[in-house]
């Protein structure tokens, strides 16, 4: 079975006839012992420290169908290596060009998958309200901004009630986590551990998103609720919102509550906080074993892991844009 793998120390990554050879580095810069990544088993690679790489290691990962995920020191995303495209569809292509191109498509389709992310927020604050957090005057707040969505006529008026609920959303976080204060949200650069863990958390989201992107016939560059921009994948921020309440933020109450993270794991850096080492490997083998987890699902009446929820999301919009069947975002129902 594939699996992700994380490289987390600086280090060189080569191809030895067909496996992937990976040679770490000590803080004296010292090369330790190689590990070796057969490489049919690996689904994706995400480097967190400075690898070192040749053309030759990327043709063969192209090949093979690998992407790599890049972060730099301060844990921004700053770009992934992605196969050339093989299921390249000009049909799909031109469908989804054209239901952004249709403002009242793309509306209607942005609506739904804001829908999507407000329900799974919504059961997130419940959930909590149920264990004695008073969270219920912030669903009704979020409940009365939902209520307009069908009144907007613009996208800026959508992404406006969007900004609304998830402020209202975040100062859950305050009644949610025990030892942490968030004191609202803050990014480029993340002011303290919360929000440390919220900026790294959604961008490990969206390369899961990009990913499960690439792997359907859509395009990355064209999105709904988001603008399209230069040098983005945009549809992968449309995506991830549906599942950062899903995923990402439940992960993310865990390690913090159950102190599997805490403050001896980050460090301040250049006015801001980052997961040192220790805690980076923790969050992130936290997200991976949310990712791996199963629910039954209702439809297909069979046990999907989460990250397989993300492709199934992506189908569904395809189906969409193609007038085959309409897209109902991920609700959740467990």
């Amino acid at each position: 079975m594939k699996r992700t793998y994380y490289l987390f120390n600086a280090g060189e990554l080569t191809r030895t006839d067909n496996t992937l050879k990976f040679s770490a580095q000590d803080e004296e810069g010292n090369y330790q012992k190689p590990r070796y990544l057969p490489i049919e088993n690996v689904d994706q690679i995400y480097a967190f420290g400075s690898m070192t790489a040749n053309s030759a290691l990327f043709n063969f990962l192209g090949k093979a169908e690998v992407p790599v995920h890049f972060f730099d020191y301060y844990e921004n995303y700053t770009g992934s290596f992605m196969p050339k495209d093989f299921l390249l569809s000009g049909k799909v292509l031109l469908a989804q060009a054209r239901a952004y191109d249709n403002k009242k498509q793309r509306l209607d389709i942005a609506k739904r998958i804001l829908t999507g992310a407000v329900y799974n927020i919504v059961k997130n604050l419940k959930y909590y309200d149920n264990r004695g957090k008073d969270l219920q005057p912030l669903v009704d707040i979020i409940s009365g901004y939902s209520k307009n969505f069908d009144k907007v006529s613009t996208i800026q008026e959508l992404m406006g009630l969007e900004g609304n609920i998830r402020k209202t959303y975040y100062e859950g976080f305050e009644l949610i986590i025990n030892d942490f204060s968030m004191s609202g949200r803050s990014m480029r650069p993340p002011q303290n551990e919360v929000n440390a863990l919220i900026s790294f958390g959604n961008m490990m989201c969206y390369a899961e998103c990009l990913r499960s992107i690439y792997q359907t016939q859509l395009n990355p560059v064209i999105s709904f609720l988001h603008e399209p921009g230069e040098r983005r994948y945009s549809l992968c921020l449309d995506i991830s919102e549906v599942f950062k309440p899903v995923i990402i933020d439940r992960v993310i109450f865990k390690v913090l509550n159950k102190r599997m993270i805490n403050e001896s794991d980050f460090e301040r850096n250049m006015n801001r906080v980052i997961l040192n080492e220790k805690g980076k490997k923790t969050f992130v083998q936290a997200i991976e074993e949310k990712m791996q987890e199963t629910i039954v699902h209702r439809t297909l009446n069979k046990s999907v892991s989460y990250r397989h929820l993300i492709k199934l999301e992506c189908y569904k919009l395809t189906k969409h844009i193609l007038g085959i069947e309409e897209y109902k975002p991920l609700k959740m129902w467990w």
